[in-house]
């Protein structure tokens, strides 16, 4: 029996999701073990994919200080040896993890009962719970990390699905997250007067805090756009899209890769270890896409012409090579032959 843990936000999740979903379409229905805290009851918390959901109290140390830090670390070692009674409970022989705070719990548990664990990182900068769990760890997969178990990001079927390749500049899609992105949001208002002059079209995630003032904003200026605040329809939306100006998470940048989207990525600043610069800075190096830092100054007119004098459909077929479909398949393919092989022995 499998068990998934980690999770906190939504880059951490879709991965458990997708793992899951591997293991459902093979007949085993997993347990998941995440927090109170951060998204991962709203992810999970009535999926009838997992055999059973348990969310424990965890929460990160990172920026803990003093007693505090020690509290958080006590707790986590308390939850660590629930762990390990619901190991016992399912019978859990494996434990994949996709790291964040909510995973810590679960992993020390797994190490405590010499439960294999297997973890899976995101991003270009390695987290720092796994870098504390990698030495001990059977395997760990990555998109980026050469020294990995080297897999294709796993990404939902559904964005290759709507791959093709861009070939002109007609739609821009602005792609703040579900939680929104303030800065993403004013750069889409200086550049939406410039946007609808030249008649391309404009899809625009808001996030849910400013999706009122956004949509006030394209309707007393008369500029028609798609505004929505949070979708669970992503991929149609970035099937109309021929470019998008968005965070560059893991699993938002490797979505944009498998559908051919090129994009302006803008790191969020205050991404643990900057991660979010490194993940985008992996394309711009293989010149597939531009980078915008949000501390630097910029001028809309300019970022356009910039953006117009790329060539879309080169990119657009080299981002489509960049991924394969089955990145879930290969790691659940990798745990399951070693579960075979070690009963075996």
């Amino acid at each position: 029996m499998i068990a998934i843990t980690g999770g906190g936000t939504g880059g951490h999740l879709v991965i458990a999701r997708a793992i899951k979903e591997e293991l459902n379409r093979r007949g085993i229905q997993p347990i998941y073990i995440g927090s109170t805290a951060g998204q991962d009851k709203a992810w999970f918390e009535h999926d009838g994919g997992f055999a059973k959901t348990y969310f424990l109290e965890s929460q990160g140390v990172v920026n803990k200080k003093g007693v505090r830090k020690l509290l958080v670390l006590f707790s986590i070692l308390r939850s660590a040896f629930t762990c390990k009674a619901l190991f016992t409970k399912h019978h859990i022989d494996t434990l994949f993890s996709v790291g964040g705070y909510s995973a810590a719990p679960a992993s020390f548990g797994a190490l405590l009962c010499g439960i294999p664990v297997y973890i899976h990182e995101q991003n270009a900068v390695q987290g720092k719970l796994n870098s504390l769990l990698r030495p001990f760890c059977k395997a760990l997969f990555s998109s980026y990390d050469q020294a990995a178990l080297k897999t294709s990001y796993p990404v939902s079927e559904t964005f290759f699905g709507i791959a093709k390749e861009r070939k002109e500049l007609k739609t821009i899609i602005f792609l703040g997250g579900s939680q929104g992105a303030s800065f993403i949001n004013t750069l889409a208002q200086k550049m939406a007067p410039l946007l609808h002059h030249e008649g391309i079209a404009i899809i625009h995630q808001t996030g849910q805090k400013e999706y009122e003032a956004m949509k006030a904003f394209y309707e007393q200026n008369g500029i028609p756009a798609d505004v929505f605040d949070f979708s669970k329809e992503i991929p149609a939306k970035l099937a109309s899209a021929d470019f998008a100006i968005s965070r560059s998470g893991a699993s938002t940048l490797w979505e944009l890769c498998a559908a051919g989207v090129p994009a302006l990525f803008i790191p969020l600043p205050h991404a643990a270890a900057n991660h979010q610069y490194f993940n985008a800075k992996a394309l711009v190096d293989q010149n597939v896409a531009l980078m915008l830092e949000q501390s630097s100054a910029f001028e809309p007119k300019a970022l356009l012409e910039q953006i117009k004098q790329l060539d879309l459909l080169s990119i657009s077929k080299r981002l489509m090579q960049m991924i394969q479909k089955g990145g879930a398949a290969e790691i659940v393919d990798v745990m399951l032959q070693t579960q075979t092989k070690e009963k075996s022995c």
